[in-house]
């Protein structure tokens, strides 16, 4: 056998035992699986006997619900790596912004975790935004960009109706295109991958993060949720190291999907109280399907219930996917509000990191500046290598009357605790613990004494 072994659904079970043996006998170094598959029992036993020395979560930023991938099964992997007696962990991710990686370090249960942060900056990569005041002129400038751009490219959309449209359009033009989403069958996204590695494509249309080492361009014809959705997707190029371009066809409207996506999932306190009720009244764990049954919720209204009430200590996810109360009684409706105002501070959270990627669109400074003090990278402007360097707006600001060090943790007499993240100007950004990014005139945060540093 080999020193590697993929547990997937294609394994028999006795592939699978005999995978399991040999790992736990040293024979197999490493044994790799998806979160789902840990949320069964008997996978997770074998684990437990075979004692792994190391466990390792790629894609770490899809723990955190500010991770540009959130997935719900990653939630269970502290309780897992609990569950399995608690090895040495590493979590690897390309694109997390501090607040991103203090959920991960906590959902994680890393004890005493070594945080390296390093080479976010891509410095071949052009970035460049251009603005439109309808949908009809941003759809031709992307064309129009599309058929003169050296191949191969990427262009990013933000439903399934542009996929498909665009591809459509850009092969009336000549272009070999294809679409690539969600709602595809697996067969067909594997078909689609296929073709644009073996370069049969020279356009992928996608809603989903995809690349190749040779791509050269990065188009987004829809704005991203986030900086770090949009960082992820532009890191699909430029990866052969030449230089490459990443551009963003942006109307202000285009932000209203995202506000409404934003939306989709949201509970209120009576939804809340009838989860918690739910749980309490179950003396075992519980499966979240019987809870779906019973609540009459929809997955993503229940799951986002369950981390609520989690956060509120009331409740736990475990290992399996069930959920067990850690409370013989409680007060529900005290419980409920709890939850309640967590789900309030996290709704406020997403809109404004919503806010802080049109901040990245309307930008008169050095965009590179911009989006590596969001990853908490230090760079000092220009550039020279983004529109608005090329247009005279990307210089260096000096920081003479700056009051707080970027990256210093401050308090704000409304918002609590935060760390300062960059300044433009008289504004300077901070993200808040509880509330999410704010941009602060710097001469009100002087003369009202606003913020202080924390202690």
């Amino acid at each position: 056998m080999g020193h590697a072994v993929a547990l997937n659904s294609a394994l028999g079970a006795r592939a699978r035992r005999e995978a399991f043996e040999a790992f736990e006998e040293g024979k197999l170094d490493f044994l790799f699986l998806a979160p789902e598959q840990l949320g069964k029992e008997a996978i997770l036993e074998e684990l437990r006997a075979a004692k792994p020395a190391l466990f390792v979560i790629d894609e770490a930023h899809c723990v955190s619900e500010w991770g540009h991938d959130f997935r719900p099964d990653y939630l269970r992997l502290g309780a897992v790596i609990e569950a399995i007696g608690h090895p040495t962990v590493l979590a690897r991710t390309a694109t997390a912004a501090p607040p991103v990686r203090e959920e991960i370090v906590s959902r994680l249960c890393m004890r005493e975790p070594k945080l390296i942060v390093q080479g976010f900056d891509r410095p071949a990569l052009w970035l460049g935004v251009e603005w439109f005041n309808d949908e009809a002129s941003k759809e031709r400038a992307l064309l129009d960009h599309i058929v003169a751009a050296e191949m191969p490219g990427i262009v990013y959309v933000a439903t399934r109706k542009h996929a498909e449209r665009v591809a459509d359009l850009l092969d009336r033009r000549g272009i070999r295109s294809t679409f690539y989403h969600a709602w595809m069958k697996p067969h067909e996204r594997e078909a689609v991958q296929h073709s644009f590695m073996d370069d049969a494509v020279e356009v992928i249309v996608a809603t989903i993060a995809f690349g190749k080492p040779n791509v050269h361009f990065v188009f987004h014809y829809d704005i991203s949720d986030s900086l770090d959705s949009y960082y992820q997707e532009i890191g699909r190029v430029g990866r052969d190291g030449n230089p490459a371009r990443a551009i963003l066809f942006y109307r202000g409207e285009d932000l209203a999907i995202h506000r409404f996506l934003s939306g989709v999932g949201q509970i209120d306190i009576d939804e809340l109280e009838t989860v918690a009720r739910a749980v309490e009244e179950h003396h075992e764990p519980v499966e979240t399907r019987m809870l779906r049954n019973e609540t009459h919720l929809s997955q993503t209204k229940l799951m986002t219930a369950l981390t609520r009430l989690e956060e509120t200590g009331v409740l736990t996810l475990l290992p399996t996917g069930k959920v067990a109360s850690t409370h013989k009684a409680i007060d529900v409706a005290a419980v409920a509000a709890q939850a309640l105002g967590r789900e309030t501070n996290h709704r406020q959270y997403d809109r404004s990191r919503l806010e802080m990627i049109c901040g990245y669109a309307e930008l008169y400074g050095c965009r590179r500046a911009y989006l590596l003090s969001y990853f908490g990278e230090p760079f000092d402007p220009p550039c020279g290598n983004c529109d608005n360097y090329h247009a005279g707006h990307g210089g260096h600001v000096s920081d003479a009357e700056y009051p707080f060090p970027v990256q210093e943790r401050v308090v704000h007499t409304r918002f609590g605790p935060g760390t300062v993240q960059r300044y433009d100007g008289d504004a300077m950004i901070v993200p808040f613990d509880d509330v999410g990014y704010k941009t602060l005139g710097v001469g009100a945060v002087l003369e009202h004494g606003l913020l202080r540093a924390a202690e």
